[in-house]
């Protein structure tokens, strides 16, 4: 294994041909441009997505009332302001989509891989700077066909973000499952091209290009969360590409791979043999796997972010490490738990049932791990470091729920109620989009070379917090209430008529914690231009990323790569005036290494 990045080829990157505005801002390989191209994307992305959540959450909240914004926004699927049906489902199934796969998927691997892998491991760029553009740009035409497939005449896909069949896999079972669900799982086959590709270059990346003395116990959390988040990723994607391509047979080609004895309006059409059951496998196998992809990043990030602002050396390097391979390989043998209820042999669901116990523990791992590492620390309460507490409380809440949902005797009473919906919105949802944010907080002078507005930060951190949990905490006692998901309204349901106060409540939140998300907008597009300048080194972090030029050059450093002599959290370390020592300054005389 090449440590070693020092490479002829990249010598001559310091004085190299004039850039154009296009090679230099559209068809760029360098890896700083395209972690801001995946980022912005994924912004406008995520706008989109939160604009249809809180869309619903109005129908919810007030069914059946006429409302003018159905009207300006759905047009033809909101006649006189009353939200249709169908579009509902739509909403529901498209915000899913874009929030899992494009806004946290590629907002975090997408930009904090590319911009982090080689500044931290001390690489001039990814391994392929082509392949990476590649990635980049069919992730962009995945986006953009996603959201063509919202104006087709007939609707977009509205089969839910797990796509089971029949609803899927029948042209003509409702509106959206003709050319919007074809147009979906156009999208998400390039997507996962996409996502292929740039998995392969990050793990290429950190296997071979590491800097000289960067072995893999001296990377920091960051590089070993995105390497195992790329595997697992190279691992399970292939499986949901292989699903949509019969899906598309299914639809297209006259096959029988998830359908069979379907009757519609009392003729029974000619599928035989085929079990959706089978597509919930395939589909689940990438889906739980898909929500450690999600996860896995935003723990690395923060997993940094609170040993650089407890201003201490991260507690149990070795056990995060360990935690991050004990979930790798956990992540592909659970997935049975989304389907206790599909008529599962009852030992195979034990069998499922232990898996998911089991995975709880390197999460808790991790948990008590950033927990100590605050401990008596000296805490810098930046907006990145609020956003990372958050994450672990959003994880532990969240988490906490999983173990309901994970026993398959418990969770056949809430399975598909929102309890589910609060369980995984708080657990992946939310907590991936914290550490998200604490990762722009931290990274955006490393990026932009300017500051965040700090107060502006703190205005966003504190009222998307308690707007958080002010969504998807009542959920889980309107899901334990027994009220499903996914349906447009529940004013058919006496039953129900007693949650529909709390479902006001859920979505006055909401509008809430999606309005103040423009305070962080304003900040990340103005301080582009207006923010504070940055000093090189600006939270006095050790990582390599710190010692490159503020000003992006290609290649990261001018004259030599720097050499690493010490591990990654060198924090308030005994003998040193002051509380950090970056990774590139040797070690003193009878100075001992630490390796938690």
């Amino acid at each position: 294994m090449s440590a070693h990045a020092d490479t002829h080829a990249h010598d001559d990157h310091g004085h190299h041909h004039k850039e154009t505005f296009v090679t230099k801002y559209i068809f760029s390989q360098d890896h700083k441009m395209i972690a801001k191209q995946y980022l912005v994307t994924g912004t406008i992305m995520g706008v989109i997505g939160v604009i249809m959540s809180l869309l619903f959450r109005m129908q919810i909240a007030w069914p059946e009332q006429p409302n003018v914004i159905f009207e300006a926004l759905l047009g033809k699927w909101a006649p006189e302001g009353v939200m249709d049906a169908d579009i509902y489902l739509a909403l529901v199934t498209i915000h899913g989509t874009i929030m899992v796969f494009f806004v946290l998927t590629a907002g975090l691997s997408g930009t904090f891989s590319n911009l982090l892998i080689p500044l931290q491991i001390g690489a001039r760029d990814m391994a392929s700077g082509f392949l990476n553009m590649v990635s980049y740009w069919l992730f962009f035409l995945s986006s953009v066909v996603m959201v063509i497939s919202l104006f087709v005449s007939a609707g977009p896909a509205a089969a839910g973000w797990t796509i089971y069949p029949p609803l899927s896999a029948l042209p003509m079972a409702q509106g959206g499952s003709g050319t919007g669900m074809t147009l979906w799982l156009v999208s998400m086959a390039i997507f996962i091209a996409s996502s292929l590709l740039g998995s392969l270059n990050y793990i290429v990346t950190v296997l071979n290009l590491r800097t000289k003395g960067m072995s893999m116990t001296r990377l920091p959390l960051t590089i070993w969360a995105f390497f195992i988040t790329a595997v697992i990723g190279v691992i399970s994607f292939p499986v949901l590409l292989s699903a949509a391509l019969l899906l598309i047979m299914d639809r297209s080609f006259g096959t029988s791979f998830f359908l069979s004895d379907i009757f519609i309006q009392g003729e029974v059409l000619h599928y035989q043999g085929g079990s959706p059951v089978l597509f919930e496998h395939l589909f689940w196998f990438l889906g739980h796997p898909e929500v450690y992809i999600v996860i896995l990043p935003a723990m690395g990030l923060v997993s940094e972010i609170m040993a650089t602002n407890s201003r201490k050396p991260i507690f149990g390097y070795r056990a995060m490490i360990a935690s991050i391979l004990a979930i790798a390989f956990l992540s592909t043998i659970v997935w049975g738990h989304h389907m206790f209820v599909s008529g599962m042999n009852p030992f195979l669901g034990s069998v499922f049932t232990f898996t998911t116990l089991l995975i709880a523990i390197p999460s808790a791992v991790k948990a008590f791990n950033w927990i100590t590492t605050i401990w008596k620390g000296n805490l810098q309460m930046n907006p990145a470091m609020l956003f990372s507490i958050g994450f672990v409380s959003t994880f532990i809440t969240g988490g906490l729920t999983g173990i309901i949902l994970g026993d398959s005797a418990l969770d056949i009473n809430v399975h598909d109620t929102y309890f589910v919906v609060a369980h995984f919105h708080l657990v992946m949802g939310i907590s991936a989009l914290y550490g998200m944010f604490a990762g722009i907080y931290h990274w955006y002078p490393r990026m932009y070379g300017r500051m965040l507005n700090k107060n502006l930060g703190y205005i966003h951190f504190w009222v998307t917090a308690v707007c958080a949990y002010g969504v998807f905490f009542p959920m889980h006692f309107i899901g334990m209430a027994g009220l499903p998901r996914r349906y447009y309204t529940n004013s058919n349901f006496p039953l129900f008529d007693d949650v529909s106060n709390v479902n006001v409540i859920i979505t006055i939140f909401a509008l809430i914690g999606g309005v103040v998300q423009i305070v962080y907008l304003y900040n990340f597009f103005i301080s582009m231009y207006y923010g504070k300048k940055t000093v090189q080194n600006p939270w006095r972090s050790t990582t390599l990323e710190w010692t490159a030029p503020i000003k992006h050059i290609h290649g990261n450093w001018e004259g030599e790569i720097p050499h690493v002599y010490r591990w990654s959290y060198d924090y308030s370390k005994p003998g040193h005036d002051e509380d950090f020592v970056p990774q590139n300054i040797p070690l003193k005389d009878g100075e001992e290494e630490l390796q938690h």
